[in-house]
């Protein structure tokens, strides 16, 4: 495996994740009025074939 090949790959991907991630966070607050001014995420990363089931949890103001 070509280090450099995978790094810059897997680069590519978590800037696409966090780009349209960013864009759909953006998208819903505006959409949708929060009770509390807060809106609690939760990001699941997977990879088919694998045991992998990382998750991320938090919770951000809005307000």
């Amino acid at each position: 495996m070509d280090e450099d090949v995978f790094n810059m790959a897997v680069r590519k991907f978590l800037k696409e994740v966090g780009v349209t991630s960013q864009r759909e966070i953006e998208r819903i607050v505006r959409e949708h009025k929060t009770d509390n001014g807060r809106l609690k995420l939760r990001m699941a990363l997977t990879a088919e074939g694998t045991p992998l089931n990382h998750i991320v949890e938090s919770e951000i103001d809005v307000r």
